[in-house]
């Protein structure tokens, strides 16, 4: 035996708000065909909510939801993108921002820093662990590890200011550095 799902609720929601969907979806998509099937897309989700969409306070607020990320992921899946010649690629010239230049001198200088300074920087700024995670993995309270990091990450600072002359702009950001690259300059 199977089980029959009722799907009066569904279609009564559905009777009540299609054109004002289908009105929607082609205010934003342009294309009468795209709503069309985004439309149909919409509907499948509400019947596969079953009794569920029955239980909904607001089923018109839930399938104008379904419509917009619906829209959203249609919008994702077709981006717009341009081959570029070989010649084109050739020519540019990509020029890194000044704080993307002073990789070699961040190794350097982290290198030359204390093992703890070294570890908490490493683990939290370059390998994305949070401060919370490094503090439960280290036996640290999040206000003990946040301080260990904002005091490894000065010294760090002040060492990229004296072995790597940094220079920053009035809004705080790197403007400029004179690279050192070998450890016997870093002293």
């Amino acid at each position: 035996m199977t089980k029959h799902t009722d799907f009066t609720c569904v279609l009564r929601a559905w009777e009540a708000h299609e054109k004002e969907l289908l009105a929607f979806l082609i205010s934003h998509t342009r294309d009468s065909h795209l709503a069309d099937d985004l439309l149909q897309t919409v509907f499948l989700k509400s019947i596969r909510q079953g009794q569920g969409f029955c239980t909904l306070k607001n089923p018109r607020a839930w399938l104008f939801q379904v419509a917009r990320n619906a829209l959203i992921d249609t919008a994702r899946l077709n981006k717009p993108h341009v081959e570029l010649s070989e010649e084109s690629v050739a020519s540019a010239t990509f020029e890194r921002p000044p704080v993307d230049e002073l990789d070699s001198c961040v190794v350097h200088n982290l290198q030359a820093m204390a093992a703890d300074d070294r570890h908490i920087i490493a683990a939290c700024d370059l390998q994305g662990q949070t401060v919370y995670a490094y503090a439960k993995a280290h036996q640290l309270s999040l206000a003990a590890a946040k301080s260990r990091l904002l005091r490894a990450r000065k010294r760090l600072r002040d060492h990229l200011i004296q072995n790597c002359q940094v220079h920053f702009d009035e809004s705080g950001k790197v403007c400029c550095h004179v690279p050192r690259t070998t450890n016997h300059e870093l002293e």
